[in-house]
């Protein structure tokens, strides 16, 4: 998507798919890699978006280190957090961070952190001047494209290293992993902690493109709608989450044009729809239609086999034979 070729609104949603994308990038490491449900990854969104706000406005930090900082604040969550979850598989893992995702909101309107989080009311984050040749939209664009790109490539070179073969293994079978003398207590934890930094870093970037915080933004809906986007766009596929992020930025605002009255049936609709038709995600369409496609290419140019030396070359067969009569 190129900024200079939207206006307005559509920028602002570029921008949004653009960081739900790096959410839907740390659930995908969470569950399609290392095989851990999560319901509650809301929770380190809202730790990176209040973090980044309250470093910032609080704190006085520059944007450049209150993003960081409060994607290693999501990070520790997420690390505290896959401590217990090593006791706990499928659902009862679901279950336990469903209930974070329902107990941040409401530990953000708390009395005792009211001062820092701004309670119900939530804070304001003054976004900082972009240079004088580019307007504030496009600006925030460039920097959630910047901090996708990054994040899709730190995850693609950890996924092709020791780490991503051992959460792998991890996944497809734990008693081998084990047995091959993989620590899948330590690389559970890690997995958790890593994503928890993703879907931070997401969150630190929203604050600064929606210049407001508030508990509601943070509800168990953002939990279950980044676990839709990553079905939809596709488990295990990391550039789905592009896709999936798209669903769940442009679905809503379609359904809403379809009908305002019913909103949320017809965006439940086109979820349902989804699964059942795609399965394996956009991103297992695209790669099984180019599959498809390569094996028609392959097999319309066959390829020739090789000839043993002192033997002649067969003639093709559409090639008269030769009686050696000129």
């Amino acid at each position: 998507m190129l900024p200079w070729c939207l206006a307005g609104f559509q920028i602002f949603q570029a921008t949004q798919i653009l960081i739900y994308a790096i959410a839907i990038l740390g659930l995908n490491l969470l569950i399609g890699y290392s095989g851990q449900i999560s319901l509650g990854h809301g929770a380190f969104y809202a730790i990176g978006a209040y973090g980044t706000a309250i470093l910032m406005m609080q704190g006085a930090w520059p944007w450049w280190a209150a993003i960081p900082a409060a994607a290693a604040m999501a990070f520790v969550a997420g690390m505290v957090l896959g401590l217990p979850a090593l006791r706990l598989e499928g659902h009862y893992l679901a279950l336990a961070t469903f209930a974070l995702a329902i107990a941040v909101p409401q530990l953000l309107k708390h009395g005792a952190l009211e001062s820092w989080t701004g309670g119900v009311a939530g804070l304001y984050v003054t976004r900082p001047e972009p240079p004088a040749w580019i307007d504030p939209d496009r600006w925030i664009y460039y920097l959630a494209l910047l901090a996708a790109v990054f994040a899709f490539l730190a995850t693609r070179n950890l996924l092709a290293g020791r780490i991503g073969r051992a959460l792998t293994a991890i996944r497809d079978n734990p008693l081998a992993a084990e047995a091959m003398g993989i620590n899948i207590h330590l690389y559970k934890c890690a997995a958790f902690g890593i994503s928890a930094l993703l879907t931070g870093l997401a969150g630190g970037v929203s604050a600064l493109a929606i210049e407001f915080v508030a508990p509601e933004s943070f509800s168990v809906y953002l939990s279950v709608f980044l676990l839709v986007g990553l079905v939809v766009g596709g488990v295990g596929a990391i550039p789905g989450g592009v896709l999936g992020a798209a669903f769940i930025v442009l679905a809503p605002n379609l359904a809403t044009q379809i009908s305002t009255a019913a909103t949320g049936m017809i965006f439940g609709v086109f979820v349902v729809v989804f699964m059942y038709a795609l399965p394996e995600g956009c991103w297992g369409l695209i790669t099984r239609g180019w599959r498809r496609l390569a094996g028609r290419h392959g097999a319309s140019h066959p390829t020739p086999l090789p000839v043993p030396p002192g033997k002649p070359a067969p003639l093709p067969r559409s090639a008269p034979p030769r009686d050696g009569r000129g």
